[in-house]
């Protein structure tokens, strides 16, 4: 059986009657094919699924996606009213979070039954991205994997005088080069008084020996995303950032120890954060402590301050405390984990301590 057909038979649980699926958010159409692109859609019965995509794709297509039927279009709403009669579908249940509402009136107007928009279809994917099965496990190791390797790489370029945006660059093509499809997500290398910006920009700032550089960095591997961050030290380092850093560093062990199934978001939350508060900084500490990590760089469950998320084995979660003072420096370590029945497995295999360039 095909590590989809479970995903699709979610959906088709969902189904009552004359019911058909409508599914058009990449995500879920990625989630449901393997097929990683902005086009195409997948039309679910409670027997049958279809993968509707045009000419541009299809070659592609029909060797790669073996587990449902592949349908070429010229005009996808024929192809579609086409499925409607086949199949004699009076209502199409689309997807709450995706469909807008200049989408939600098209589909009304050319498509022949009613237009159902509804949760339950996102919910069904959602419900089971949550949890990573074992191939989805190993491309987010393999993502980790080629991040930590250009990191570590990167490092022997750091130096005063070099730029962030020169850096973020090098990084970018460090794990391209080492089999990432591309980066996670803007990456955050920032160093000096732009550490305290929990999410800066890269720009042509230059290392200057004295301050810290922060990497926040992930790698796209088969649609699965990486997600750490580092904070590093250039040439020297005061009592104040190693101050800072020792706290980061003891709020985010204990966050990552609190870390296993049966214990919500919110306890993981607490945990890093109490630590930081303790040591009188709880006001510069003004994000979440983590988010799930897949096929989108944050998805659920997430560690927050107002998380119910349960933690379950094989979710994902990041542990990501911070401190950032404003005008002077900030510190955040962050690691990918995996939650396992009795703790969790971190993707990352580098230590922690502060490294000093």
């Amino acid at each position: 059986m095909s590590v989809y057909s479970p995903r699709i038979e979610n959906i088709a649980n969902k189904l009552e009657g004359n019911q058909c699926a409508l599914v058009t958010s990449d995500i879920s159409i990625t989630y449901l094919t393997g097929f990683r692109h902005s086009e195409g859609y997948v039309f679910i019965t409670k027997e049958n699924a279809y993968f509707l995509i045009d000419f541009r794709y299809i070659e592609v297509v029909q060797n790669s996606v073996k587990h449902m039927d592949i349908i070429m279009f010229s005009n996808a709403f024929d192809s579609i009213n086409e499925l409607i009669a086949k199949h004699n579908i009076n209502s199409v249940l689309v997807e709450d979070n995706a469909v807008t509402l200049s989408a939600y009136s098209n589909f009304s107007s050319k498509l022949n039954a009613e237009i159902v928009n509804t949760p339950e279809i996102s919910k069904a994917t959602s419900e089971s991205r949550i949890i990573k099965t074992a191939d989805e496990v190993e491309n987010l190791r393999k993502a980790q994997q080629i991040a930590e390797k250009a990191y570590l790489e990167v490092l022997n370029f750091v130096k005063p005088g070099i730029t962030e945006r020169e850096v973020a660059a090098r990084l970018e093509f460090l794990m391209k080069m080492n089999g990432a499809e591309g980066i996670a997500f803007d990456l955050i290398t920032v160093t000096g008084k732009k550490t305290s910006l929990p999410h800066g920009v890269p720009g042509d700032v230059q290392v200057q020996s004295g301050d810290f550089f922060t990497f926040d960095i992930g790698a796209v591997y088969n649609g699965y995303h990486s997600d750490m961050t580092r904070t590093v030290a250039v040439g020297s380092v005061s009592d104040e950032q190693r101050k800072i850093y020792d706290i980061v560093l003891k709020a985010h062990l204990a966050g990552m120890a609190a870390v296993k199934a049966g214990v919500t978001g919110f306890d993981v939350d607490k945990t890093a954060r109490d630590i930081i508060c303790e040591a009188g900084y709880g006001e510069y500490f003004g994000h979440s402590t983590g988010h799930g990590v897949g096929l989108e760089i944050h998805e659920a469950p997430y560690a927050s301050q107002k998380s119910t998320d349960i933690l379950k084995p094989n979710m994902t979660v990041t542990v990501e405390p911070g401190i950032y003072l404003p005008d002077k420096f900030g510190v955040r370590i962050e690691d990918t984990v995996l939650v396992t029945e009795n703790g969790y497995e971190t993707f990352a295999t580098m230590p922690k301590e502060l490294i000093i360039l």
